[in-house]
Parts: structure tokens; sequence; C-alpha cells
């Protein structure tokens, strides 16, 4: 975490060729700026801090830029500047899902796909758009209104794609798990959202093996009795019956796509900017997970600048994220149809459908596909690296310009290894930002030079700054990562929050302006790096308890929930460490009941546990028995502390002793840190 930083006069490992830079979104959007409002910037660093100091200006010139489909347009951009309590763009009336619609006759695929269940191939525009029409109609036959939550249980594929833009265009609120979680994560999330209708797979084929799903989506349709119907897709089997609490309500079958005249009749229904979108979700941490609610004009806004701008994208560009539903990288990549780009979909798993891992499997996928952009978690790219992947030995990656990195630092060693192994004219687009925005806070732009990683610049609108305890700026040292200043996708606010105290409290409570404004502290340790071009930025990973494995978050207590229902165990902690250029490792400590012994078959029983019901993505590295699980006086457990110790903070630093219910229950812990820092970890 105290790594230093290179200097300033530090080579960068690429820099953009004029020919990059001339084609450029951004290029595009500083001309315009120029032309159409007469202000110019001498580089990046300018444009950026005008777009913090002036939003008005600057999201004013977003929309006009990008000819947003606001219509009345917004009487301004924001009603003022205090989080949380600020409105985007009032008085607007928009649908996220028109802004795809502008692209409905354009050429080519808008989304190919490649699924160990489903085969692969390719939805042209005008199929999406039937496909679009076709389930909006089902889900207004099922008497879905504006408001009403529709959630999917769904795998990354086409059709996931259209019951989102399908509920979106009605006014209703999404949400969506990923099929490959348990009932009791599933049933957490959307048990807080009532929601009306259910769109759900029977299964789906990961590394070769079927996962009949049936089961898992009775239990939690049995947990949600305000879901009047659902929508069934046979996707393991296309022949598949629903499961009994499907078949008790109303149960439809995924439509045929419809007539183009149907088609052309979709339009979607004008909401107010702030009308709600989807819902995500926190990890979880400190109790049930946290539903997130974005707004139509907020996410189209600055889902423009992050997925367009900054990621360069354009109309017919091909884009694969390797991502799971559950993970807001999800939205983030849907979010690429509002550019007119071509969605990449991967259903499988990573590795390939093989006996053995194949750590090049999706190397090969962006090579038949001919994609220009290829983005994966940090883990995944540092897998490749470790198992002597060579990926131009393996694929045709004559189209790839930009390679993706998110979800975790990614070490300087994969940075080097992507240009070595790949290509060396490669744009690295590395991206930090969370569910809570969904979208970016550190971003890449290709106009600007790479430097060995680092990420590139602050995403423009975003008043990014790291502060130290005393809540002042600091820069080239580790702070926490804060936000000055509101934006477009920060949330509405929480579902179910009905004073904002729970909104305020997870992000607001702990540091003040100047002024005595709120300002959001995002939970992550950032280090911004003066270039001579703009200032990067480098995470060393979360400064919280939340747990980020595989680009999956899930919070601790729901993780308890699982382990502690077994009988052995009395009680347990886990820490997942971070760190920059390592693995991350999750350790997972268990006060057992009475003379229990931490044995094999034990052991074996928790990770089945946690892999069947919650995640397979959260199974720890390693299980380590305790005498006592250290609490505060008030009961909670001493995540951050331990974890911090075995980051090698001493025990002043960390924890008062007469704060603890059991002092001598952190001595365990003293010791055992001291012995995993001797061995290297």
């Amino acid at each position: 975490m105290t790594e230093p930083a290179q200097p300033a006069t530090a080579q960068p490992l690429w820099t953009p060729s004029p020919q990059r830079r001339a084609a450029a979104v951004i290029t595009a959007f500083e001309a315009w700026l120029q032309r159409e409002r007469g202000l110019a910037f001498d580089g990046y660093e300018p444009l950026w801090q005008w777009s913090v100091d002036e939003p008005e200006a600057f999201w004013g010139a977003v929309l006009e830029f990008f000819e947003l489909p606001f219509d009345p347009p917004p009487q301004r951009m924001c009603s003022g500047s205090r989080m949380p309590d600020v409105q985007w763009f009032p008085g607007a009336r928009v649908n996220l899902v028109q802004q795809v619609l502008r692209h409905a006759a354009r050429p080519g695929p808008a989304i190919v796909y490649e699924s160990e269940a489903g085969g692969s191939g390719e939805w042209s525009w005008p199929e999406l758009l039937r496909q679009v029409a076709a389930v909006a109609q089902v889900l207004r036959d099922c008497g879905v209104q504006p408001g009403d939550r529709v959630v999917g249980y769904l795998p990354n594929i086409p059709q996931t794609v259209a019951a989102f833009l399908a509920a979106a265009s009605l006014g209703a609120v999404w949400s969506l798990c990923a099929p490959d979680m348990g009932p009791l994560s599933v049933g957490d999330r959307f048990r807080q959202i009532t929601p009306k209708l259910l769109i759900a797979v029977d299964g789906y084929r990961f590394g070769g093996k079927p996962f009949d799903r049936r089961a898992a989506l009775d239990e939690i349709l049995a947990g949600l009795p305000s879901v009047q119907a659902v929508l069934w897709l046979g996707h393991l089997d296309a022949q598949a019956e629903a499961p009994p609490q499907a078949q008790a309500r109303r149960c439809v079958a995924w439509p045929a796509s419809s007539a183009d005249a149907a088609a052309a009749n979709l339009q979607p229904l004008p909401l107010p900017a702030d009308h709600p979108l989807w819902i995500l979700y926190s990890s979880g941490t400190t109790g049930l997970p946290k539903p997130i609610v974005h707004g139509h004009g907020g996410i189209l806004a600055n889902g423009m600048v992050n997925m367009v701008l900054h990621n360069d994208l354009h109309p017919g560009d091909r884009v694969l994220w390797a991502v799971n539903t559950s993970w807001m990288v999800w939205n983030a990549h849907v979010l690429s149809l509002l550019g007119g780009a071509t969605l990449v979909l991967y259903d499988g798993s990573v590795t390939g459908a093989g006996a053995q891992p194949d750590w090049g499997h999706l190397w090969k996928l962006a090579g038949r596909t001919r994609v220009q952009y290829f983005g994966a978690g940090a883990a995944i790219h540092q897998a490749a690296l470790k198992a002597g992947i060579v990926p131009r030995e393996l694929a045709d990656l004559s189209a790839l310009q930009t390679v993706g990195a998110t979800g975790s630092p990614l070490a300087p060693e994969a940075c080097r290894w992507l240009y070595e192994a790949v290509k060396p004219e490669l744009w690295l687009n590395v991206v930090s930002g969370g569910t809570d925005l969904a979208g970016g806070f550190l971003v890449g732009l290709p106009t600007l030079p790479v430097y060995l990683g680092e990420m590139q610049c602050r995403t423009l609108g975003a008043a990014v700054q790291a502060w130290n305890d005393e809540g002042r700026p600091v820069v080239d040292e580790v702070g926490e990562l804060v936000c000055t200043r509101p934006l477009p996708s920060m949330p509405l606010y929480f579902w179910g929050d009905a004073d904002g105290s729970r909104y305020r409290d997870s992000y607001f409570d702990t540091f003040s302006d100047a002024d005595g404004n709120p300002v959001w502290r995002h939970g992550d340790w950032l280090r911004l790096v003066p270039r001579p071009q703009a200032v990067g930025g480098v995470i060393y990973g979360r400064s919280d308890a939340t747990i980020n494995r595989q680009g999956v978050r899930m919070g601790t207590a729901e993780l308890y929930r699982v382990v502690e229902q077994i009988d052995e165990v009395l009680d347990s902690l886990v820490v997942d460490l971070e760190y920059l250029g390592r693995p991350s490792w999750m350790a997972l400590f268990v006060q057992l009941r009475g003379d229990q012994v931490l044995d094999e078959a034990l052991a074996a029983r928790i990770k089945q546990a946690l892999r069947q019901d919650l995640s397979a993505r959260h199974v720890p590295d390693e299980i380590v028995p305790v005498a006592a699980i250290p609490r505060t006086i008030t009961g909670k457990k001493l995540e951050l502390p331990i974890k911090k110790l075995l980051l090698g903070q001493p025990l002043d630093k960390v924890v008062k002793r007469d704060a603890l219910a059991q002092p001598e229950s952190i001595d365990w812990f003293v010791d055992f840190a001291r012995g995993y820092l001797q061995r290297g970890r």
C-alpha cells in the first residue's frame, strides 16, 4: 500500500500514435467544444478540471454533443451541489432504450454470442429490436406497469439483454442475478424489492458440466410471494419444464420474436430523468445487500461519458467483456449499445469446456469474433500470465485495439505481459469504479500514454481526490478515494430506505468539505500520480470489508449466514487481502463449538455450503481454526482491524484493546499476522 510512485520522468509503456489520437471520440468532443463553445484546453487535465468546476456547462455539452434523446430537455443540469440531495436533469423526460433504438437500422450484428449451453450466433440490430418488442408485449400482457420490478435469474446471453431493454422500455425497474448464485443470496436481494415478474432459465453449462437450477429457482420463488408471473426460458434444455413454484403462478414461455411491423411500433415510454432504471446491490457487508437504484437520465449521460467517450467506442466496434451477470460490469457492458457498438457475449467458463483449464480460451474467442475491445477482471489476466499463455500465438488478434481490466488492481507484471504477449501497439485501459455509481472514477483515454501499473486519468465530471485521515487531499501518497462533487449516476436512493439514512451512512458519514458539505467516500485506497499530461492513479484495494472475488462483490454478512448455519461452527470471520502485483488471498477463521476439530471433512462441508448457497467465487483459499473471534464491546467483528494486521500494520494503530469484548482474543491474530508476513504471502 505504500509502494513508492514511479518518478514523473518514467517512460510510458505505450504512447498513442497520431492516427489513434486523431480518430478518438475525445478528440472529436474537444473539437466540438472549441467550435460550438469557444473552449480550448491545453491537454486533458485542464479539460477534466473544467468538467468538475463547471458541471452545468460540461453535462450540457455531453447531452448536446451526443444528441441524447431528452425531450423535453432539462431545465438545468442539476438542482444543486450538496450530495446526496441533488436532482439531475430536472424537467426532462427520457428513456435510455430510445438511445439504443437509434441504431436499430445499423448494418451488422448488435450481438455476437457464444454459450456452452446455447451454441454461438448473432443477432442483427433489427432482430434485437424484434426480441425486445416481443418481450415487452409479454410483460404488458402480464400487467407490468411503470415502477414495477422485473427481475432476472439469467446468464450472459442475448435474451438477458433483450429482457432488460424490454423492461426498461416500459418504465419497469430491472434487477438481475446470475444463476450460479444460491437461493440465499438471490433471496436476500430480490425479497427486498418485491418483484412482480421473474424471468429465469432452467440452468446453464459451465466448464463442460450442466447445472440444473430449477430446484434453486423453486426455493427462490417460494420466498418471493410478490411474483405474479414467470417468463420461462429453456437454456440448458429447451424442453425443460418450469419448477412447481413457477407453474403455480402465471408461467409464460419465452416468445418468438415479433414481426418487423410490431417491432416498429415499440415506443419506449418517456420518463422523468430520475425514474428508476435498475437496481444493483452492494455487498451486504453489514447486513442485507443494499438495493442501489439508478435512474434513466443519469445512467444514460454518464454511460456515454464512461462507455463511449472514455472507452473510445465507435459504431460497429465489437466489445467483449468476460462478465458474470451479477457483476455491475455486465450492466456497463450492455451500455456499449448506446454508442452503436456490437456486444460480444460469452456464457461459460473462462477456461473453456475442456477437461483441462485453458487460460487462452477467452483470447481465442476474441480472435474468432474479431473484437476491437477485450476486457476482463484483473485476476483473469493475472491467471493467464501465470499459466504462460502467449495470446498472439493462439489467435488472430489483428482486429484487437484495446484491452480493458477492472475488478481489482492489475499487477505491473500483468501490464508488461499484455504488451509483450499480445501486441506492443495495444491500448491498455485499466478502470476502477463501482456498483455504487455504475461507472468509473479512474479510467483511461486513447490519447494519453500508459504508465506501468497506473490508470491514466480521472473520469470527466468526477471530482476524484485522495484524502488522508484528516480529510486533506494528498498527491503521490495513499489515501481514501473520495468524490467531492455529485455525478449523474450516483444512486437515486436505496430501495426501501425511506428517510435516506442508509444511503447517507454508506458514503457520506466520514468526510465533509470546508463548507460542511458531505463528501462521497468510496472505500478504496488510492494514490494519485501526477504525470505530464494528466493525473493518473493506482488503486491498492478496498478500505472496507467488502470481498471482491473475480469482480463479484459479496459482503461478509452474507458469508457468515452460510458458514454459521453449520452446527460445528460457533463464530467466524473472513478477510480477503488484495495486494498490488499479487493474487488476493481469502482466509476464513472459524471458532468451533466445544471440542470440535477442523478436519478435512468439516472443511469440505464448509466450502460446499459456500459454493452451493452463496457463490463459488467466495470459497476461501484457507480455513483456519481459532479459539475466539475478536469483537467490539458492541458485538461487531473486527474485520478491518484483522485485515490491517495482516497487511503489516501494528496493533496499536489498528484497534484499542479496551474496545474489545475479549481483549485477549486479538493476541492470536497478532501472532498469526507475524507468521503470515514472515512467510511472505
